[in-house]
Order: C-alpha cells, then structure tokens, then sequence
C-alpha cells in the first residue's frame, strides 16, 4: 500500500508537470483561445480541475467529495481572465489534492469515501481522479501544441531521437526508480520559468 500511493503521488506529479510545462509556453492569450463554441479553452478546463480537486480533496475522509460549494457548471465559464488567476487556481487545486494525499496513512486506503453518495475505497477514489485529471491535463497539452504549431516544445520524446534517447537510458546501470523523477527532479527549476512568459 506505501508502494501505491508513492506511485499514485508519484503519477499525479507527472501530470501537474506536463501542465506546468505547457503554461509556461503559452502566453496569456493563447491559454483563454477558444476554437469553436463548444471548446473549452485551457482556462476553462484548468477551472474546473481546480473546481473539482478543492471539491474531491476538503475533508475528503468525512464528507462527500461534491461539495455544497461546488459550482460546476460555472466551471465550465470563462471565469478566469489573467494568466496570474489560472495560475493561482493550479496551484491551489494540486495542493489541495497533495495535502489530502500526503496525510493518509496505510491503514486508510481501504476506508470508504463518498463522491455523489457512491462509496469508493480511497484507493478507488485514488484511482477516478488520477484517470479524470489525466484525461483533462492531456487536453491541455494538445490545445497548447495547436497554439504553439511549429514552436512547440516537445514534454517527451522528441520525434526521430528515440534511438538517441534509448540510447542514453541503457547506458546506465538497471535500478528501481518511478519514471517520474526525472520530470519531478526538473520541477523546482522550470516552474520559475511559468510566471515569467
């Protein structure tokens, strides 16, 4: 149970970094472009990530993870208008997630949560949201590649240097370690780049 939840932690840190890396490409016109109307805009989808993590994650052991605050439908508004108030919701939404995450103990995660009065075990519960916030941080990514077109920097592999990337990780000892920490390590450095575009 330690190794899962390093692991969930370990993944959801992956995918706010993926997030991170994006924003901090884009300028604060690009992260409000809406291309039809029934698109959201990075902003938008970024609201309701906030929207849904503050709801999920405060006091997520006793009381029912859609809160009475929660506005959901107005998630899905432009509600956010500046690059520095998207900022600030990421923020808060991931550690509010982290804060919940980091305070479980072994002997929690079989315990059982309520998201709409439907009872998960908190590894279950774990589970949803790592799938919903993935889903949602790829449309991120995709919608600033579109914006960026041809300047976009590439947050994996870059395309024709598979054989140089392998390469570079074969030439190394076998060891046990998440594929995250690489990106996580990185974090500190590049999140300074973020308020600054």
């Amino acid at each position: 149970m330690d190794s899962y939840l390093n692991s969930a932690i370990s993944q959801f840190k992956y995918y706010q970094i993926l997030g991170d890396k994006t924003i901090a490409q884009l300028s604060e016109e690009q992260l409000f472009i809406q291309n039809s109307e029934v698109e959201n805009s990075i902003g938008v989808i970024i609201n309701h990530l906030w929207g849904n993590m503050m709801s999920r994650w405060t006091d997520f052991k006793t009381t029912d993870g859609e809160k009475e605050f929660r506005k959901r439908d107005q998630e899905f508004e432009t509600v956010i208008i500046t690059k520095e108030e998207l900022l600030n919701k990421w923020e808060e939404g991931w550690n509010c997630l982290f804060g919940a995450l980091e305070s479980l103990k072994r002997d929690e995660l079989e315990d059982i949560i309520y998201i709409r009065n439907q009872g998960h075990n908190i590894v279950e519960a774990i589970n949803r949201q790592l799938s919903h916030y993935s889903y949602h941080v790829g449309q991120i990514v995709l919608l600033g590649k579109i914006a960026k077109k041809k300047d976009w920097e590439s947050l994996s592999i870059s395309k024709g240097d598979s054989k140089n990337y392998n390469q570079e990780k074969f030439s190394k000892e076998k060891k046990k370690t998440h594929f995250t920490e690489e990106y996580i390590n990185k974090k500190s450095n590049d999140n300074n780049n973020i308020r600054n575009k």
